[in-house]
C-alpha cells in the first residue's frame, strides 16, 4: 500500500502527519511512503531526513496515485480532487464543520477516517490524536501565560522581600487541563481546578492543585469520558461559583468542551472585570466558541488590564514535539488497521472503524455525522 503524506496547507500548520522515524517503521512492514517535498519544515525536518528513511520524496501531484492520504488538517478541495478514486484519507477532518466535502468524497468514493472520532477505550490509546495534542496545548498554554504575566510564578524570598506565588486556575480538567496544572505546579503556581466531573477531583489532587467542588446532580459525562452539554441551571450555579475563584486568580487557562458541540461560555465580561490589572486568561476553546465570552479567535485582547489570549492552532508552537506524536498515533492506526498492504479490521465489528469512519466508498456511514447533520 503506497502512503502519501501531504504538506499542510491551512494557514499557520506547521506539523507533519509521519516524521521518518515512523516513515521507516512503516517501510519495513511494506508500506510504501511518498512524502511531498518540504512536508516536514515547519516541524524542522528535511527531506533528506525523509529519503534515509526509505521515503520517495516528491511534488504534490506526485501523490495522486496513492492507496492513502494521511494529513494533520482536513484535506483541501484541491487535494480531495488529486486522491486517486476508491483511495483513503486519515485525517482530523472536521466533517461536521467541513460537511462542504462530503459531496467530494462521494463522487470519488472515498474512504475517510477522522482522526477525532478514535474513540477512548483502553485498545485506541496509542492512536489517540486529540489526547496527544491536548497534552501540547496544555503545556504551552501555561508557558504562554507565563510569558504574559508580569510577575514570577513561584514564591521567591529575597533579600528585598517575599514574593508571593501566582494563583492559577484550570477550568476542564481532562488531558489538556492536566497537562496545564501539571506545568503551572512545576512553575511554582498555587493551582485550582474545577471539571464538572467529580471523578476529576482525583486526578487533580494527584497532581498537587485544589479541586473546586461543586454539588453535581447531574450526569455530565458520556460513554467516551467527554463532557456532556448541561442543562442553563446547572451553568448559572457553576457560574456563580467560577466568579469566587476567577476574581482571586492571576492566570486563568480554560479547557472545556463538548464534544461536537459549541465550547461553553464560562467566563462572563463582569467576571473579567472582577480581575486584578496584570492578570492572564488563556482560552484554549477559542476554536469552538470560546469559553471566555470576550475571546476572539486567533487574537490576545485586553479587558481592565486583563489579557486575554486565544490562540489559533496552539500546537503548531511546539510543531516538532506535537509532529513526533501525531506521527505515533498514526503509526500505529495504520499499524492495526492494515496488515501486507490489506485491511484486517472488519467494518462491520471493530469498534475503532464503526466510531471514525466518516465515508465507505464515498457513502456517508459515521452516525455521529448523520446527526449532527440530520440525515438518515
Amino acid at each position: 500500500m503506497k502512503v502519501a503524506v501531504a504538506k499542510e496547507t491551512t494557514s499557520g500548520e506547521k506539523r507533519v502527519a509521519l516524521i521518518p522515524e515512523s516513515v521507516k517503521k512503516l517501510c519495513a512492514k511494506g508500506f510504501a511512503v511518498a512524502v511531498e517535498k518540504g512536508a516536514g519544515e515547519g516541524a524542522q525536518i528535511s527531506d533528506s531526513e525523509y529519503s534515509e528513511a526509505g521515503a520517495q520524496v516528491v511534488e504534490r501531484s506526485q501523490l495522486s496515485d496513492a492507496e492513502l492520504l494521511v494529513k494533520v488538517r482536513p484535506p483541501s478541495v484541491q487535494e480531495l480532487e488529486n486522491c486517486r478514486d476508491q483511495s483513503w484519507v486519515i485525517a482530523l477532518l472536521d466533517p461536521i464543520q467541513r460537511s462542504e466535502n462530503l459531496p467530494i468524497y462521494e463522487r470519488k468514493k472515498l474512504t475517510t477516517f477522522a482522526l477525532e472520532f478514535i474513540p477512548r477505550i483502553t485498545l485506541a490509546q496509542s492512536m489517540d490524536v486529540l489526547s496527544s495534542m491536548a497534552s501540547v496545548a496544555g503545556y504551552r498554554a501555561v508557558l504562554l501565560a507565563a510569558h504574559e504575566f508580569g510577575r514570577f510564578f513561584p514564591m521567591l524570598m529575597t533579600a528585598a522581600g517575599t514574593i508571593p506565588p501566582a494563583k492559577a486556575f484550570v477550568l476542564g480538567a481532562g488531558v489538556a487541563g492536566l497537562q496545564a496544572i501539571a506545568t503551572a505546579r512545576r512553575l511554582g503556581a498555587v493551582v485550582e481546578a474545577f471539571d464538572v466531573r467529580a471523578a476529576a477531583a482525583e486526578q487533580v489532587e494527584s497532581l498537587g492543585a485544589k479541586f473546586v467542588k461543586m454539588e453535581i446532580t447531574e450526569d455530565l459525562q458520556d460513554e467516551q469520558g467527554y463532557a456532556k452539554e448541561a442543562s442553563p441551571e446547572f451553568l448559572a450555579r457553576q457560574k456563580e461559583l467560577l466568579h469566587k475563584h476567577i476574581a482571586k486568580s492571576d492566570i486563568v487557562i480554560t479547557t472545556a468542551q463538548v464534544f461536537g458541540k459549541k465550547a461553553p461560555v464560562l467566563i462572563e465580561d463582569y467576571m473579567v472585570k472582577s480581575m486584578k490589572p496584570g492578570s492572564v486568561i488563556v482560552d484554549l476553546a477559542s476554536e469552538t466558541g470560546g469559553n471566555c465570552v470576550l475571546s476572539r479567535h486567533g487574537e490576545t485582547v485586553e479587558v481592565n488590564g486583563v489579557k486575554i489570549l486565544a490562540p489559533a492552532n496552539i500546537t503548531s508552537g511546539m510543531a516538532s514535539a506535537a509532529s513526533r506524536m501525531f506521527s505515533k498515533n498514526v503509526e500505529n492506526l495504520l499499524l492495526y488497521l492494515f496488515e501486507n498492504s490489506r485491511l484486517v479490521k472488519d467494518f462491520a465489528s471493530d469498534e475503532i472503524l464503526k466510531r471514525s469512519i466518516v465515508t465507505r466508498d464515498g457513502m456517508l456511514v459515521s452516525e455521529i455525522v448523520k446527526k449532527a447533520l440530520n440525515r438518515s
